[in-house]
Order: structure tokens, then C-alpha cells, then sequence
């Protein structure tokens, strides 16, 4: 009967229980994430016919220095794998990542290191741009494109290269956490969102059926990119990642996850540019699908929880369905932190706050069509080309966008 008269008691009914389907979300995709790092943990099985492993190129666009850059760049640079070259790109001679380049150039004389310096503009996207004037320097057929932002582990490339010899497999790509480019609230609160959010809404998406690219790692042959356009074709999009995909398995050949994990950097000045950042990846997955990207808003249980308290705060069961909630979001970060071997991202207490802000981030995503991107400021389109796209922030209910580092 109360909830026949009181409005605000349904709306709290109603917001603990997609509470608890953010909970079933977040518990299974916690489940499938550990399990993936316990299966990564076997040693690289590389098909027979791989012997001996075919030459990699790497390819990593630069625009600007920036926190752990070189870190990370050299992570490739010490891969166990026999041949491979990696080819550094800038748009400018004055681009503050040359002399981290050059540092890396001189740690490793052996390898075979190259930098490309050319500012010829292809489309709106300035990174496919880039890569466009990067690949005449690409010297092998296995092509592997890599943020700059990513730290990968001594074995990457050999899963990599593994998963792409698969039958049927055109496309390869990998997972990422988040790893603090210093211990600031603002870092932990971005890589809180990367591990306990993006990371499990990934694996929840591919467990139904979902194949999504990510930026982390676009590895394929020359031949695959040649038959779907080239590089060119993915000059109008901003999730250039994303349309990759798409172009791929509207090739007929599939998009797999090599059996590695690799990480980015989280390096948020403070929470203005936090924000930012979130919001420019909000408002790029909300362009391609508004209302998958409203209803992923179940990701974020805590929020409901604390919204049904906020309407009814009289109500016993809202309070301890709070702090049910709240317990489950604990464990499931927890066993995601584990997973990737680090210690707890977030504080118990900064979980709540962390769904609050995505929140907020998402109702900014309505308000406007802009996205700021490394000093490059574009509009959105009104009608999205890609349809079926991936981000590193969005979660998996909604097609989400990985729209760069």
C-alpha cells in the first residue's frame, strides 16, 4: 500500500533494483576477468607452423610527451620476440616525444627503431593520419598498432602473433587495465573506472556474442588492411579502433583476444581533466547509440543504491540494501585488482563516488556534441557511420568507443 501512495517509494523500489542487476553484471564480469588472468598465466602457445615466428612490425603514433611514455614504450622495445621493428610517428619536428624516442634509440642499438616525422594531414582523425605516413616505413606483413599510452609484458607479441594465426581471425586485439601514473586521487579514480567498470563490461559483451576492437592492440596482416580500404578508410571516423573492427568483420574474418593483458596509463592532471576526458568519451559512444548508452547506466549499482537512500531515507531496506550493494561492488573490485596484480585501485569508500561521477558524466554526454582531443577540438555527427563500436571507459551494455588515449 505505501507504494500505491508514495511516489518516492516506487522510484526507490525501482532504483535498488537495478542496483542489484548492476550487481550480477559486476560479480560475473569480476568471474570472467580472473579467470582470463588465470588462464594468461600458461606459457605462449604458438601454432607449429609459426616456426620460425613471422617478422612484426609495431606501430605507435606519438603526440606529445607524456607521464610513463617512455615506460611504456620501452615495454615493447623489450619484447621477447626475434624479429621485429617498431616505427615511431610525430606530425611535428618541435613534438616534446622525439627525445623520448631518441633516449630509446640509443638504450636499444639493436633494434630496429625508426622514427617518421611528417605533418601531411589525411582526414579529421590526426592519429590515422599519422599512422598513414607511418606505414611506408613498416618493413613486415604482420602489422601491430599500439597506443602510446600501453604497457605490455615481455611475452605480448607472441600471443599477439598466436591469436592471429588462428583459422578465420583477422583482427586481434587486448585487454587493458589502468596503472597510475602517480598515486592521485584523480589517476586512481580513472584507472577505478578502466578495472571495475570497462574491463569486466568487456568480457560480459564478449561473452554474449560481442567482438569489439580495442586500442590498445589492432594487430592484422597488410593483406587484411589492404582488402578493407587501407588505412585511409579509417580517416573520417574518431573511433578509428572501432571502425576497424567493423571494417574487418564485414570482411567475413572474426576479431579475437590474445591471451595478454596490457595496461594504460591513468594520467589525469586533476578532476577537471578528468572530467574531460570522460565526458569526450561519453558523449562519442553516446553519438552512435543514445539509448545503449543510457541503459548501460546499470553498471553503476552503487549510484542506484545510494539514489533509492537519497528518495526514501527513512526506509530500513534501502539502507541495507545499500550496504549490500556496496559489499558486492567491494569483492568484485577486489578479485578485479587481484586479477591484475596490483594492489586495491580504490578505497572502499571512493566506490560510491566513483559511480556518482560516471553518472554525472553521463548526463553531461547529453548536452552537447564536442569532444576536445590533444588540443584537436570536433563535432560529432549527428548520425553515427560506425554501428557497433567499443571504449575504454564506456560499459558494455552500449556499443562503446575506445576513442584514444
Amino acid at each position: 500500500m505505501m507504494l500505491q501512495h508514495n511516489p518516492l517509494a516506487v522510484m526507490s523500489v525501482a532504483a535498488d533494483f537495478v542496483a542489484a542487476l548492476g550487481c550480477v553484471q559486476a560479480a560475473v564480469g569480476a568471474v570472467l576477468l580472473h579467470r582470463f588472468g588465470t588462464n594468461r598465466r600458461g606459457s605462449v602457445a604458438v601454432p607449429a607452423r609459426l616456426t620460425p615466428l613471422p617478422a612484426v612490425t609495431v606501430l605507435k603514433p606519438l603526440c606529445g610527451d607524456e607521464p610513463l611514455l617512455e615506460d611504456a614504450l620501452a615495454s615493447f622495445c623489450l619484447q621477447d620476440y626475434p624479429d621485429m621493428q617498431i616505427v615511431f610517428g610525430v606530425q611535428s619536428r618541435g613534438d616534446s616525444a622525439i627525445p623520448v624516442v631518441r633516449r630509446l634509440q640509443a638504450r636499444f642499438p639493436l633494434l630496429d627503431l625508426r622514427l617518421v616525422v611528417d605533418p601531411t594531414p589525411h582526414g579529421d582523425n590526426y592519429k590515422v593520419a599519422n599512422l598513414i605516413n607511418m606505414l611506408p616505413s613498416a618493413r613486415h606483413d604482420v602489422l601491430v598498432i599500439s597506443d602510446s599510452d600501453i604497457h605490455a609484458g615481455p611475452s605480448y607479441l607472441r600471443h599477439v602473433v598466436a591469436a592471429l594465426a588462428e583459422p578465420g581471425v583477422g583482427l586481434v586485439t587486448t585487454l587493458y587495465g589502468g596503472r597510475t601514473a602517480s598515486p592521485t586521487l584523480a589517476r586512481r579514480l580513472a584507472a577505478g573506472q578502466i578495472n571495475h567498470s570497462f574491463l569486466p563490461g568487456v568480457l560480459m559483451s564478449r561473452l554474449l556474442g560481442r567482438q569489439d576492437c580495442l586500442g590498445s592492440t589492432m594487430a592484422l596482416d597488410r593483406y587484411t588492411l589492404e582488402a578493407i580500404g587501407g588505412l585511409p578508410a579509417l580517416s573520417p571516423h574518431i573511433a578509428d579502433d572501432s571502425a576497424l573492427g567493423q571494417l574487418v568483420r564485414a570482411n567475413g574474418q572474426s576479431i579475437a583476444i590474445a591471451n595478454a593483458m596490457t595496461m594504460t596509463t591513468t594520467a589525469e592532471v586533476g578532476f577537471s581533466d578528468l572530467f574531460a576526458h570522460e565526458l569526450r568519451w561519453g558523449r562519442t559512444v553516446r553519438s552512435v547509440e543514445p539509448l545503449g548508452y543510457a541503459l548501460s547506466a546499470i553498471q553503476l549499482p552503487l549510484f542506484w543504491a545510494t539514489l533509492a537512500v537519497v528518495l526514501l531515507p527513512e526506509s530500513v531496506s534501502a539502507w541495507l540494501a545499500l550496504a549490500f550493494v556496496w559489499m558486492v561492488r567491494f569483492l568484485s573490485a577486489a578479485l578485479i585488482d587481484r586479477a591484475l596484480g596490483q594492489a586495491a585501485t580504490l578505497p572502499i569508500m571512493l566506490l560510491p563516488v566513483r559511480d556518482w561521477l560516471s553518472a554525472v558524466v553521463m548526463l553531461g554526454s547529453f548536452t552537447g556534441r564536442r569532444v576536445a582531443w590533444r588540443g584537436q577540438t570536433m563535432r560529432l555527427p549527428d548520425q553515427a557511420v560506425v554501428t557497433t563500436v567499443h571504449s575504454r571507459m564506456a560499459p558494455a551494455l552500449a556499443p562503446v568507443i575506445d576513442a584514444g588515449d
